[in-house]
């Protein structure tokens, strides 16, 4: 009798540990009564998000604020990009069954509404200057509807998420087979074609994440201490040359986040840990420990420039580690007597 009562209480825990976990990404219980693994992995998919320690304005004796990039082709950074994810040509969302990278994460949870979208310049002035570090620009649907629902919204957040494909040059036919003709508003005939395509952007056509933080030192800790407040995506900006042949031509922001808000969501995600299967850890935690690699492009200063303004190819990058020595040494010299 003991033993079933103990049996019966595992299958409800398991169960409603499931039912918990269920939005929050891929779980080692791929069916009920089944675990994948030794135990249920349910820490990192329960657990709370720890919040930010207090500061006061009065406390914050220096401050300096950078933007960062962390380069995902860096071996250390490779627990952002991987495992890919893959959208067929049918239109399915192919993920992997065991833990997402953090483009998946991402996408995943805008669509769900869980994630604000900032766009990255003025939607009223496409022409305007990239300023969406700011996150002046946020996205909403309308008031009562969802990605699923609101047209509107789908269609705007394309741009965020994906791209227009090439327009086929091959015309729509009718139930005759010939190809429909349609009049423009110029008054001229011409073939009508399907719409073009959308290309989604999936986690490997993410190259970079840029970073915008405070570095901080708090009096009444008396600790230096950082602090993450957006972060963008970055992909790379391709054109097609006279020949036809893609180029790349430089890179570009998908939009902005508010890192504040990504923790709720990044703190239930697996991130891989290589060195140990039973410790994997969640995205907040590889956030807050630093967990990963970077070099400044921008500081703040006077003149509102980035490095690459001033410095190029080695020297930008010891331009980077310059500014990062400045903040070390500024923390070495509080303790220096």
């Amino acid at each position: 009798m003991k033993s079933l009562i103990v049996n019966t209480a595992a299958i409800f825990a398991l169960g409603f540990s499931y039912a918990q976990i269920e939005d929050a990404g891929p779980v080692n219980n791929p069916a009920d009564g089944i675990i994948d693994g030794v135990v249920l992995k349910e820490h990192v998919p329960t657990k709370r998000m720890i919040p930010y320690e207090f500061v006061r304005e009065a406390d914050v004796m220096w401050m300096k604020r950078v933007w960062q990039t962390i380069d995902l082709r860096e071996r250390m950074n490779h627990t952002l990009y991987y495992p890919h994810d893959e959208i067929t040509p049918a239109g399915e969302w192919v993920k992997h069954g065991e833990r997402w990278s953090l483009w998946t994460i991402i996408r995943h949870n805008i669509i769900n509404g869980k994630l604000t979208v900032f766009l990255p310049y003025n939607p009223n002035n496409m022409f305007s200057e990239w300023d969406g570090d700011q996150l002046k620009y946020p996205l909403y649907p309308q008031q009562g509807l969802t990605y699923f629902t609101d047209s509107v919204y789908r269609e705007k957040l394309v741009y965020c998420l994906g791209k227009m494909g090439p327009q086929s040059d091959v015309p729509e036919v009718d139930e005759y087979g010939d190809p429909i003709i349609i009049t423009l508003p110029d008054g001229t005939e011409s073939f009508k074609y399907p719409p073009a395509d959308t290309l989604w952007y999936t986690s490997k056509d993410i190259i970079q994440y840029r970073i915008k933080e405070e570095w901080f030192f708090d009096k009444e800790r008396s600790v230096l201490d950082q602090r993450i407040l957006a972060l963008a995506p970055v992909v790379y900006q391709k054109g097609i040359d006279a020949q036809g042949n893609e180029s790349i031509s430089g890179t570009m922001e998908l939009f902005w986040l508010y890192f504040p808000h990504c923790r709720f969501v990044f703190n239930n995600y697996f991130s891989y840990n290589d060195k140990n299967d039973a410790q994997w850890m969640s995205f907040d935690d590889l956030f807050w420990k630093r967990r990963f690699t970077s070099f400044i492009y921008k500081e703040s200063n006077g003149f509102d420039r980035k490095i690459e303004t001033y410095r190029s190819g080695v020297d930008a990058l010891r331009e980077s580690e310059r500014i990062k020595e400045e903040i070390r040494t500024f923390e070495h010299d509080v303790w220096d007597y």
